[in-house]
């Protein structure tokens, strides 16, 4: 899993394909594999009850349980029902763009996705960080933020930086505006300051939140660093080798 990758990867895929996508539904699907899941991943206490998966990773990832939304066709299917109910092809395009981004990023984890759902429940992973969901939000975070993940994350960071045009107002009017019709129907209803700041709202949180695990995890913690292929390896990571 990533903690900011998905938050900042759609506004790379902005930079480089322009008008032919909407951040928007791009945004919309590189969320959508984990927007209402990730909960049960990790569990909840309410009044003395806890409510969670009893095998977290098998949930998140696999079959039975919601791993299918990390799977490719999943992401054909919703873009197709876009394409059906709203009759946008930009809209179901850049919703594919986000959850395909979002899959293929999670694969690199050692848990990986099913990717080819239902074609085969095989999970297809590259072991670069530890998956440990398994264990608790602040667990996972310290071990992600101590591993290959948090580089992966930081350098759609420095990517972002570079390319820091994509979130100027200059680039939100010329391109942003045209190319979806739902800012047009925004912009008659709410400043166009505030538009400007939604658009520009997921890259930061990502950057802030990647920030601030990393102060959390090295500097108000100590977590030790491990940049080693699967690291760290002080985490029980599922699945590893």
């Amino acid at each position: 899993m990533s903690w900011a990758a998905h938050d900042l990867e759609p506004y790379a895929f902005q930079r480089h394909l322009g008008g032919k996508v909407a951040i928007v539904p791009l945004l919309i699907g590189s969320y959508s594999p984990d927007v209402a899941t990730k909960w049960f991943v990790y569990g909840i206490s309410a009044l003395g009850v806890e409510v969670g998966a009893d095998d977290p990773a098998e949930f998140h990832r696999g079959w039975p349980g919601v791993g299918f939304m990390h799977s490719l066709p999943f992401g054909v299917l919703v873009a197709l029902l876009i394409l059906l109910v709203f009759k946008s092809r930009i809209w179901a395009i850049s919703f594919l763009i986000g959850q395909w981004a979002h899959s293929l990023t999670d694969a690199g984890d050692t848990v990986g996705t099913m990717l080819l759902f239902p074609f085969t429940t095989h999970k297809f992973d590259l072991d670069a960080w530890a998956y440990a969901g398994q264990t608790n939000r602040l667990t996972d975070a310290a071990a992600y933020h101590s591993g290959l993940g948090f580089v992966w994350d930081g350098l759609w960071i420095l990517y972002g930086l570079i390319a820091w045009r994509v979130l100027t107002r200059g680039y939100f009017r010329a391109v942003i505006v045209p190319a979806d019709p739902f800012w047009r129907w925004a912009g008659r209803r709410v400043p166009e300051g505030a538009l400007v700041a939604l658009y520009r709202a997921s890259f930061f949180y990502g950057t802030t939140r990647w920030a601030a695990w990393l102060i959390w995890a090295h500097v108000l913690h100590d977590y030790p660093f491990d940049l080693s292929w699967g690291g760290p390896h002080w985490v029980p990571a599922v699945d590893r080798d």
